[in-house]
């Protein structure tokens, strides 16, 4: 009787003890799901919310700008200066520093014996929308002409780099002249027209001038200023200054002089300029360029189509896509 009495109550207190050790265990997974489903879900929450964020940023990014400076190198770009072959960067004159490119002569020797350098990006463009920014530093180079004080530019509409002659100074191309203020109030705009090579249109007929000055304010020191410049193939070109349009004109065309030792096969005047190259300008006076982006503004203008952009203002029919 002792014995079975005995018996029964270990068995029941083995019961009791299995039975708590299985409901720590279902406590335990069950805490342990809790959790895991929670950081799990945080997990998740977080990836979608970077993914969206990404997206989101994706698409505010792909608004059709494309940067044309990886700001580490001249990677995409081809220099040609005025007595040199083309590709020859002599003595440096374009470098890279602190993701900007920069216009130096500190390794130049002699006179400047008319050096005039560009460097050429290398991809031509027809209808596009252009911005960077610049400013002038520095001492211009001993012997540059007195002009060329405060004074660069970028070329477009320009000759492929690779059909400019070596003795060639300047490439048949049109300017967006860029100047910064010599004197305290005297008055020098920058955004101006200069065509060597070329002519433009400007208030109804082809202007015989060089230069056309714009209307915008001057600015002087090492301050930066923002260009932009808006063209249309060979009808409207407008010229933009931090925001303001401050020049238009139409029609840019071969014709002009000023530029000299090219390839007489090059110069037809009267041709209309529909496309052709962009290139930053050195012709003695220390320059940096940094945010050089373009934006093309010539495709698919049908809404309905699957590559439409709002940005497209020149209309190319055969590149909509809807399937």
């Amino acid at each position: 009787m002792y014995f079975h009495e005995t018996y029964i109550s270990n068995n029941l207190t083995l019961s009791i003890f299995r039975n708590r050790i299985v409901l720590f265990y279902i406590n335990f997974y069950s805490n342990y799901m809790k959790t895991t489903l929670r950081k799990q879900h945080t997990m998740m929450s977080t990836l979608f919310f970077v993914i969206g964020f990404g997206i989101a940023s994706s698409q505010q990014l792909n608004d059709g700008w494309e940067t044309m400076f990886n700001g580490n190198d001249l990677k995409g770009w081809t220099t040609k200066v005025h007595h040199y072959e083309v590709g020859d960067n002599y003595a440096d004159t374009f470098r890279v520093e602190d993701e900007i490119i920069k216009v130096r002569y500190d390794k130049y020797e002699g006179d400047f014996n008319n050096r005039y350098s560009h460097l050429y990006y290398d991809r031509p463009f027809s209808d596009f929308h252009l911005t960077m920014q610049y400013r002038f530093v520095g001492e211009q180079y001993k012997g540059a002409p007195d002009y060329t004080i405060l004074n660069s530019g970028v070329m477009f509409h320009s000759q492929d780099p690779r059909t400019m002659l070596k003795e060639q100074d300047w490439p048949i191309s049109v300017e967006m002249q860029f100047l910064a203020g010599v004197e305290e109030g005297v008055e020098r705009p920058t955004g101006n027209m200069c065509s060597p090579g070329t002519d433009v249109v400007f208030e109804g007929r082809i202007d015989p001038r060089h230069c056309i000055n714009s209307i915008s304010d001057t600015f002087y020191g090492d301050q930066w200023v923002t260009a932009e410049l808006v063209v249309y193939h060979d009808s409207l070109v407008k010229h933009i200054i931090n925001g303001k349009t401050v020049l238009e004109y139409t029609k840019p065309q071969i014709g002009g002089g000023v530029a000299t030792g090219y390839d007489p096969k090059m110069k037809q005047d009267g041709k209309l300029l529909k496309e052709g190259f962009i290139a930053l300008q050195s012709e003695g006076q220390p320059i940096d360029f940094k945010n050089i982006k373009i934006r093309n503004l010539k495709g698919c203008t049908d809404p309905k189509a699957l590559n439409y952009k709002e940005y497209y203002k020149i209309s190319d029919k055969g590149a909509c896509t809807y399937e």
